[in-house]
C-alpha cells in the first residue's frame, strides 16, 4: 500500500542537530502496488510511499539532504525541491543511479508550503508514476495552533485500457501527452477506507498539493467553507476569507483552514466532477453532537 497517510503531519519543524543542521533523508524506490483493489501500477516513489513523506522545517533552516536510489530501480532518480534556492531545486547535484547516494546542502530562505518531485528526463513521466511530495517550511514566528492537521496531494496516473481493468496495467505515454490520464486521486490510490477522523467544534489545516502533471485542481470539501486559504500555499502574502474552492495549480500547493461545526461525513473533492468518477475524493468523518442550530433535517409528513 503505497497510499500515504494524511494523518502523518509532522508536529513541528524537525529539530537541527548538535551542529545547527537539519538532516533528512530520502530513498527513490520503484514498487509495484494497488491503485485500487485489483488493479496494480509501477509506482516511482519517495520512501515507498505517494506522496512522498511531508518534512517540515523552520524558515533559515541549514538543511543536508541525502537522496538514496535504491538498488532495486531500473531508473535513475533525483529530487527538485521547490523550497530550494539554486539550480534545478537540487535535481543537478542528486541524480542518482540504482545504488547510488548524494547529499547537499540548502538554506531555506522562504517560508511555504512547497512541491518536491523527481525531475530526471523526461520529468512528466517521473512525476506522473507518483514521484513527489511536499514540504513545509515554517515562517520564524510559527502558525497558529489548530486541533487537526491533513496532508492531501492530488495526483494524476495515465495507464493503458479501460478505466477499471484488472491487474497490472502499463504506463500510456500518449495518455500523459493528451492530458487524459485514466485515474486522479488523492494521496495515490483511490481511497476504500476513510483515514481522517476528527471532532465537532476541531479547527482543521490541510496541507493540499497537486502532483500534476496537467490537471488545475479545483479543492473543495463538501458541505464546509473555507474561513482561511493561504492562495498558492504563500505564507505572508494576502489570505483569502470564506472561500468555497481554491485552485491549485499543479506543482503548487495550498493551505486551507476550517472549523467542523456539524457531525457527518465530509468528501474532499477536485470541483472538476468528473475526476471524481477517475478517483479524486477522500472522506473526512468528524463525530461529535448533533448542531441543529447550523444544520438539521426536517421531517416531511405524508398523508
Amino acid at each position: 500500500d503505497i497510499g500515504a497517510d494524511p494523518t502523518v503531519v509532522p508536529e513541528k519543524p524537525q529539530a537541527p542537530d548538535a551542529d545547527g543542521i537539519v538532516r533528512i533523508s530520502l530513498t527513490a524506490q520503484e514498487v509495484i502496488s494497488e491503485i485500487s483493489p485489483g488493479i496494480y501500477f509501477n509506482y516511482w516513489t519517495y520512501n515507498k510511499q505517494v506522496p512522498g513523506p511531508m518534512l517540515r522545517i523552520r524558515e533559515g533552516d541549514t538543511v543536508k539532504l541525502t537522496l538514496t536510489n535504491d538498488p532495486s530501480s531500473l531508473h535513475d532518480h533525483n529530487i527538485d525541491l521547490h523550497a530550494v534556492t539554486g539550480p534545478g531545486g537540487g535535481a543537478s547535484v542528486t541524480h542518482v543511479s540504482p545504488g547510488e547516494t548524494k547529499t547537499f546542502r540548502w538554506k531555506a530562505l522562504n517560508p511555504g508550503l512547497y512541491i518536491y518531485h523527481c525531475a530526471m528526463p523526461n520529468v512528466s513521466t517521473h512525476n506522473s508514476h507518483g514521484q513527489y511530495g511536499m514540504i513545509l517550511v515554517d515562517p520564524k514566528e510559527g502558525f497558529t495552533e489548530v486541533d487537526k492537521e491533513f496532508y492531501v496531494m492530488q495526483g494524476e496516473l495515465y495507464t493503458m485500457g479501460q478505466l477499471g481493468k484488472k491487474g497490472l496495467v502499463p504506463f500510456d505515454p500518449d495518455a500523459l501527452l493528451d492530458g487524459q490520464p485514466n485515474y486522479v486521486t488523492f494521496n495515490g490510490r483511490i481511497e476504500t477506507t476513510p483515514r481522517m477522523q476528527a471532532k465537532v467544534g476541531d479547527r482543521i489545516r490541510m496541507y493540499v498539493g497537486n502532483g500534476g502533471v496537467n490537471l488545475i485542481s479545483s479543492f473543495h470539501v463538501i458541505g464546509e467553507i473555507f474561513d482561511t486559504v493561504y492562495p498558492n500555499a504563500s505564507i505572508g502574502g494576502a489570505m483569502e476569507h470564506n472561500t468555497q474552492a481554491t485552485a491549485v495549480l499543479p506543482g503548487g500547493a495550498s493551505i486551507v483552514e476550517f472549523t467542523v461545526d456539524v457531525p457527518g461525513k465530509y468528501l474532499l473533492v477536485d470541483h472538476a466532477l468528473a475526476r471524481m468518477n477517475k478517483g479524486a475524493w477522500a472522506v473526512l468523518e468528524v463525530t461529535g453532537d448533533e448542531n441543529p442550530e447550523i444544520f438539521k433535517k426536517i421531517e416531511t409528513k405524508t398523508n
